[in-house]
């Protein structure tokens, strides 16, 4: 609980962005370090007690593409899995001072049953770490600086056959939401973001890149969709 029951909302959400600046990346992928959820939650949880804080995450839309490709010799399906999400900081002393704020989150899995709770993970890690600006250096923190070079200087991978299919089928939908040909939505979306090279020569940071770009047209088109069915 807190000190003072009379702290505002944003003050509360100021006193935990001044006690969190840095996080460690701590956990290893195959590629790169992260910071793990179990990181962002261990840091901020108790922060958000300590100031009277609750967050209330909820799904306003939703929408799971499937895909197939081929995986030594045999068949494998891949769901990609997209969330629309409001979060909701709310204040315990004074519950009807509220604030909202929009997020979107996406998770990809195998198997499909966990597509859902990889979308809402690292959705509420980023959200958290975007919402108080936590710096996330692989080393220590007076080495962010100097290292920031370095990681720029660092060549992703190229993207997979799954990544390039999973994509594909968002561009097949905003096409035929638009009426348009595929690759003309394609090409157009690649110039869009500035890059000039088909999908399958893309690295691991232009395909993310591009993938929020393609991802924030189809949600805007889908919003329009709804309201000109609901008018």
């Amino acid at each position: 609980m807190t000190e003072n029951n009379d702290l505002s909302l944003y003050q509360r959400l100021a006193n935990v962005h001044k006690a969190v600046s840095y996080l460690k990346k701590n956990q290893s992928g195959r590629q790169y370090s992260y910071v793990g959820s179990s990181d962002v939650l261990g840091q901020l949880h108790g922060l958000i007690d300590e100031n009277g804080l609750l967050l209330l995450p909820s799904i306003t839309d939703h929408n799971v593409t499937a895909s197939t490709d081929e995986n030594h010799g045999k068949q494998r399906v891949t769901y990609f899995t997209e969330l629309d999400m409001t979060m909701t900081w709310v204040n315990i002393d004074n519950p009807q001072e509220k604030l909202e704020s929009h997020w979107y989150a996406q998770g990809v899995d195998i198997a499909g049953e966990k597509g859902v709770g990889k979308a809402l993970t690292y959705g509420e890690k980023y959200f958290l770490l975007k919402f108080f600006n936590i710096a996330t250096d692989q080393d220590d923190p007076d080495a962010f600086q100097n290292k920031t070079e370095q990681t720029k200087a660092d060549m992703p991978r190229v993207v997979s056959k799954t990544q390039v299919t999973v994509i594909t089928k968002i561009f097949e939908q905003v096409a035929k939401t638009h009426g348009a040909d595929t690759e003309m939505v394609i090409a157009n979306s690649i110039k869009q973001v500035g890059l000039n090279k088909p999908l399958n020569q893309l690295n691991t940071s232009e395909y993310g890149k591009l993938l929020n770009y393609i991802s924030s047209v189809k949600a805007k088109l889908e919003k329009k969709t709804q309201k000109e069915q609901t008018a």
